[in-house]
């Protein structure tokens, strides 16, 4: 790595070179499988979000289960971290999270009007604003978004009255003779010694000669217990499957987009939502283009950008008009001549973009790269990644087995310095975006992620042509990574997540959630 540039970036001087690759190491594992283990369709992770405040973490699956994680590793540490910093404490942990609780979000459905099956599969998980220590969170399948409450209950029980458990209590209180004129032999403690009178009628079993206290039932506080509860159902806005949603700033609405329309939708009202986008042609046959994934900016709630299967990007404000058919900015990559093919539109799809944490920047993630776009420049890409260059020449193979219509997802850090992507065999790519930082990192989801490091690295460039690609080493065969090691197109690696404010990542492999920190 080369270093010398004087340069402030971000605030940040670089004049002591660039910045050192981010060393990744194995955090935890959730649902690791054994050697040889079989992995259950339902199980596969098919969405993971991290909340805001990087506490919280949950995870979708294809059996419409959310599962929900809770860090631990900053509770019992006395004081914040900030004041251990002061005090020059230093914190070596690593972030650790556990296992809060689980719900059934979505069942498979069926519309009877489309002869249409409905998956229950969980396609994205987003996190709402926090209230009275209670979650919410969005998650939705193909068709219906829900809307979660998670909330601490304490578990309320009646505790029992002294006498004999084995004995069931008709009316749970003890009832007293209606016959008070007719005179029965009692016991020292007021009880008749006729069984069969109507005082003893309640099956209450009494110790030889009576007890010397009766303890009334009282409400007792168990422990708490984590209920998930549907607070409201998003449904039969869409025809087609659900992409994308996303929440807005403002904390009152959120987004819904399919592959020809985008709904806005306010979180209080499930049974209206406002059509905002509709890129369906009259005639379908005239159908170009579809969406492939949209949100809202981070902080501006008037501002949103959506993808498209031709590549582009579209920002749109919804202070323009009602229907946003007309977009404020298109970012797109000039289209380069003579290099064409048959793939050429299809690796070009965007699959997912997401905004920097100040909305400067959009990333974005097609089938071989990820682009980094200012949101002031639509000229171009400020900067242009190669994931898995060595897969080109096998791109007939993969149109072949449908790899090549995989939908890998994109994350930034929380400052914005380092983007990250999924790849095939269970690997993922870490990328340096800085003056002077030419980081390409390739880790596998795995208890020893760094054994698939790839020592050539891509400086990130301004265009596409004058990129440093990532050069194939150890071999002609067009299936092996840059490593050498051989490409395995059925382990793949599609969701991941950064958390907000440190340098670590969640993964999912399969049916097992992977965690990195450096």
């Amino acid at each position: 790595m080369s270093g010398g540039d004087d340069a402030v970036v971000d605030g940040r001087s670089a004049a002591s070179g660039s910045p050192q690759p981010l060393e990744w190491k194995f955090a935890q594992v959730f649902g690791e499988r054994t050697a040889g283990e079989e992995i259950q369709e339902v199980d596969i992770i098919s969405a993971i979000e991290f909340d805001k405040s990087g506490d919280h973490l949950a995870t979708g699956d294809r059996g419409g289960r959310v599962v929900l994680f809770e860090r631990t590793d900053t509770k019992d540490v006395g004081g914040s971290r900030r004041d251990l910093e002061r005090m020059e404490h230093a914190v070596n942990r690593h972030p650790e999270f556990r296992y809060k609780t689980e719900f059934q979000s979505h069942e498979p459905e069926f519309d009877y009007l489309k002869s249409l099956e409905i998956e229950e599969k969980i396609n994205k998980i987003r996190w709402c604003q926090t209230a009275n220590s209670a979650l919410f969170l969005l998650s939705t399948n193909d068709k219906t978004i829900k809307f979660w409450k998670v909330q601490e209950k304490k578990i309320k029980k009646i505790s029992e009255m002294n006498v004999d458990p084995s004995k069931a209590l008709r009316n749970g209180t003890i009832g007293t003779s209606s016959n008070s004129g007719i005179s029965k032999p009692l016991l020292a403690n007021g009880v008749s010694s006729d069984r069969s009178s109507e005082y003893a009628s309640n099956d209450l079993s009494f110790p030889q000669g009576g007890i010397p206290s009766l303890r009334l039932p009282v409400v007792t506080s168990l422990e708490a217990s984590l209920i998930a509860r549907c607070r409201r159902v998003y449904a039969h806005a869409h025809d087609y499957h659900i992409n994308s949603i996303s929440n807005n700033s403002d904390g009152e609405t959120f987004i819904s987009a399919d592959d020809l329309r985008i709904n806005l939708w306010n979180l209080e009202i499930s049974n209206q939502s406002f059509n905002i986008v509709d890129v369906k042609p009259a005639n379908m046959e005239d159908l170009t283009e579809v969406i492939t994934s949209a949100e809202f900016h981070p902080t501006q709630c008037n501002m949103l950008a959506y993808s498209s299967s031709k590549g582009c990007i579209r920002l749109i404000d919804l202070r323009q008009s009602a229907l946003c058919d007309s977009h404020a900015k298109i970012f797109e990559e000039p289209e380069q001549s003579g290099t064409k093919s048959f793939f050429t539109e299809i690796i070009a799809s965007v699959s997912d973009i997401k905004f920097a944490k100040d909305g400067r920047h959009i990333l974005s993630r097609d089938y071989m790269t990820l682009k980094l776009w200012d949101v002031n420049m639509d000229s171009g890409p400020v900067a242009t990644f190669q994931v898995h260059e060595y897969l080109r020449p096998k791109l007939c193979d993969l149109y072949e087995n449908d790899s090549i219509f995989d939908k890998f997802e994109c994350c930034l850090s929380g400052d914005g310095m380092r983007v990250a992507t999924g790849s095939y065999s269970n690997l993922f790519r870490v990328f340096g975006y800085a003056n002077g930082n030419s980081e390409a990192t390739t880790l596998e989801a795995s208890k020893n992620p760094m054994r698939r490091q790839v020592p050539a690295q891509s400086r990130p460039s301004r265009s596409l042509s004058s990129i440093t690609r990532v050069v194939r080493r150890g071999g002609e065969s067009p299936s092996v990574d840059a490593n050498g090691n051989s490409i395995d197109s059925t382990t793949k690696l599609l969701h991941l997540a950064w958390h907000p404010t440190e340098n670590s990542i969640a993964c999912a492999a399969a049916n097992s959630l992977y965690m990195y920190y450096a």
